[in-house]
């Protein structure tokens, strides 16, 4: 009989856990639905457009133009009335390869604004586990604080039965009270505070009706590893989507400079024109026309500009030095966070058994306290001593498990581990 009353629970148990969201869902939810990342999704959009652009130097251009025009006086040649339509196709042939090198330019800068969009992505995926393990610590919170106050206002309800045969005086029932009080203010507010997390949360994976009970918090049932410092220091530095971007606009700075070298090469265009000269308002309705079809070849070359081309060319040298020592600075100040996240992280794992055993400890304190209180050997200020002990005991544990969490969800986002793309980066 027992185990039909317990079996459809158990069934119940795994539709919700089935249904619950892990972190791993949170995030490509995030990364899918957040409008930062569509609105850097067009950013790249916006770089193969202007791939495009560039890429219109390798195509003729063709033009055309119509006018028609009204002389004041008479004249033989051109009539007081005349019109002439214009059609040229030119094309260049020849531009000291500034096109080429403005072309691999702008497919650099595309691959740029991949890394950025890469990076908001990992952002977006660290604040996703930051919010998640928030709701974690504060849910964490909420039980340790329920549990005291339980044990509290145990204590004060066996205290007014022993005010009411004497063993205690009612200053003494007081300071239970008073206790208690303080727990249930403490309680309302770490609901208050469970609640804002879970729409913090909600926020972050733009879905503002998350509730406490979608959230399975599995991952959180076992201690975290991470990959040994140094594996994870060449990875940063090869992964990381910030180093990458600087290493792509150094190479694009560089291309720049070659394409503006291109102005000291003298420029060939080939064109081909048709032009036709009528005598009325609307061509070709006149008596006295005129048709002339031109071949050009144009060599031109720039004999001075006033030191234009040097000082740009100087100048995208200037922005390949101002990018490296940016590369410089933001490789060594990612190289010390890395350390200290590291450093952070060996002691909150060293500390999680530390409160683990001080939990045991301050449970075996109050058991024994709790005894003697009943046997009249301890006062009732022990007694609620040992309960404080024990809330502290358990809220350091909470704190330790948050911060080695942290500390390896940081790690994960140096070193750019976690898993989702948008697919437009």
């Amino acid at each position: 009989m027992k185990v039909f009353s317990i079996f459809p629970l158990f069934l119940l148990f795994l539709t919700v856990s089935s249904q619950a969201m892990d972190l791993v869902e949170m995030q490509k939810s995030a990364v899918e639905n957040r409008e930062i990342i569509k609105r850097y999704q067009v950013t790249v959009e916006k770089s193969d457009q202007e791939i495009a652009r560039v890429q219109s130097a390798y195509y003729p251009s063709l033009d055309i133009g119509y006018r028609a025009t009204s002389l004041d006086k008479p004249v033989t040649y051109p009539y007081r009335e005349n019109s002439s339509l214009y059609g040229a196709l030119s094309m260049n042939i020849f531009s000291g390869f500034r096109d080429r090198y403005s072309i691999q330019s702008a497919r650099i800068l595309r691959e740029v604004e991949g890394h950025r969009l890469h990076s908001i992505e990992q952002d977006i995926q660290l604040n996703v586990a930051l919010r998640y393990l928030n709701v974690y610590e504060n849910r964490a919170s909420l039980t340790v604080t329920q549990d005291a106050q339980k044990t509290l206002e145990r204590i004060y309800q066996d205290g007014q039965r022993r005010l009411e045969v004497g063993l205690i005086g009612k200053n003494e029932l007081l300071k239970f009270k008073v206790d208690l009080d303080n727990a249930n203010i403490t309680l309302q507010k770490r609901q208050a505070d469970l609640d804002k997390s879970v729409q913090l949360l909600g926020r972050e994976i733009n879905k503002p009706t998350l509730l406490l009970g979608e959230l399975s918090f599995h991952e959180f049932s076992l201690l975290p590893r991470v990959e040994n410092q140094e594996l994870c220091r060449e990875k940063m530095f090869s992964n990381r989507s910030e180093l990458l971007a600087l290493e792509g606009l150094t190479q694009s700075a560089s291309l720049q400079v070659k394409a503006e070298r291109g102005n000291y090469y003298p420029r060939i265009d080939i064109v081909g024109s048709y032009s036709r000269y009528d005598d009325d308002f609307i061509n070709g309705n006149g008596e006295l026309n005129n048709d002339e079809l031109q071949a050009q070849l144009l060599l031109s070359y720039n004999l001075f500009d006033g030191f234009s081309r040097e000082a740009t060319i100087s100048k995208a040298k200037l922005n390949i030095r101002e990018i490296q020592y940016d590369h410089a600075e933001l490789k060594n100040s990612l190289e010390t966070d890395l350390s200290n996240l590291f450093i952070d992280y060996r002691v909150s794992m060293a500390n999680v058994e530390v409160a683990r055993e001080d939990i045991r400890h301050a449970e075996e304190n109050l058991r024994i306290t709790q005894l003697k209180y009943t046997e009249g050997l301890q006062r009732e200020s022990d007694l609620l001593d040992a309960v404080t002990n024990l809330s502290r005991a358990r809220y350091n544990e909470v704190a330790v498990i948050r911060a080695l969490f942290e500390n390896t969800f940081r790690i994960t986002r140096m070193i750019e581990g976690f898993q989702f793309r948008s697919g437009k980066s």
